[in-house]
């Protein structure tokens, strides 16, 4: 039996409507990567379609290249990119990423704040991790009328950051991540946190500004709620505090390790030698540790402490000035005799 012509073009057709779908499916709904681990596409404020595809070649396989720019093509994400940070998941099907793409469904990052020297500092860590460009923090941070916004200045800002790790979007803005921050410290200055601080005759600010120097102390945690206790007894007695880190922080000169006399003058309204009380604000981001040691300070009548002479990173306390200088005394021999200037 002949097959008529028309039964030709239709099977033809069939055909055609076959591999049609196959290659559809081949180049929109196979993987769109090759790659058995999640890689992560970085689209910022510069990026254009060409750009975008150019950083995606590397990640993805060719037909998952040329199944993502026939799709997205053909959307408005030609004209205005959305950024964020995007997961390439392994198995994940071309339509499926390219829809996360087009529609803006960015994966989180885990930031962590650290317990930086400066405000600086955290701007360079930010910087690195985040959308934002790290001058623009770092400006924005020393600039008053900014810190104005969220109640603080070029001094105290540092005590808004608690050290911990958030999750956060790569292309938050600079006063969304702000914001996100004081949601944090107020998380964090809990109910109990503020009675202890008021115990203490302390702001949450004036907390961490102890802290803060508690921490550059010593990096022995059962010793920081002694050093606390220390400095609040010299607070209430309105003696001065005699912090060797306000005065390195004072000089910028952290890297100092043995103070000599003649920097105990440096005039800065850091430097805990010549002014009484508490210095401006934080002399860098304060830990938990350092946070909660202030808070539960231990109470003893401790006024005076020397590092010990053993360099352990642990201190002698005294009560009275004569037994300090002899504490005093032993800890300046050891570092004659280590050569330490």
């Amino acid at each position: 039996m002949k097959v008529s012509k028309a039964k030709y073009l239709l099977m033809a057709a069939v055909v055609c409507l076959i591999g049609i779908i196959a290659l559809g499916y081949y180049f929109f709904f196979t993987d769109f990567s090759d790659n058995t681990e999640t890689q992560y596409l970085y689209v910022d404020d510069d990026d254009t379609i060409d750009s975008v595809l150019t950083k995606l070649r590397p990640m993805a396989s060719e037909h998952g290249i040329t199944g993502f720019s026939t799709l997205i093509r053909h959307t408005d994400y030609v004209d205005e990119p959305r950024t964020g940070r995007y997961a390439i998941i392994p198995g994940e099907s071309t339509w499926k990423f390219m829809y996360k793409m087009k529609t803006g469904q960015q994966q989180a990052l885990m930031l962590t704040i650290p317990e930086s020297r400066t405000v600086r500092k955290l701007a360079g860590v930010l910087g690195r991790k985040l959308m934002i460009d790290s001058v623009q923090i770092a400006e924005a941070l020393t600039d008053n009328e900014y810190c104005k916004k969220w109640a603080y200045d070029t001094c105290t800002i540092p005590a808004l950051f608690v050290p911990n790790t958030y999750e956060v979007y790569w292309n938050v803005s600079l006063d969304k991540f702000i914001e996100r921050m004081v949601k944090e410290h107020d998380a964090f200055w809990t109910a109990e946190r503020r009675q202890k601080a008021e115990a203490a005759e302390l702001t949450p600010d004036e907390v961490c500004t102890l802290a803060s120097i508690v921490d550059e102390e010593t990096a022995n945690t059962a010793e920081k709620p002694m050093v606390a206790g220390m400095y609040i007894n010299r607070l209430r007695l309105g003696m001065p505090l005699q912090a060797d880190p306000t005065v390195k922080f004072a000089l910028q000169k952290f890297e100092l390790r043995r103070i000599y006399h003649d920097m105990l003058f440096f005039d800065s309204p850091y430097n805990t030698y010549r002014n009484t009380g508490l210095p401006p604000g934080p002399i860098k981001i304060a830990s938990v540790k350092g946070i909660d040691a202030v808070l539960d300070y231990v109470h003893h009548d401790y006024v005076y402490m020397c590092a010990k002479e053993d360099f352990s990173g642990t201190h002698n306390f005294a009560i009275n000035y004569a037994e300090h200088l002899r504490n005093a005394a032993r800890y300046a021999k050891a570092l004659n005799e280590r050569g330490i200037k």
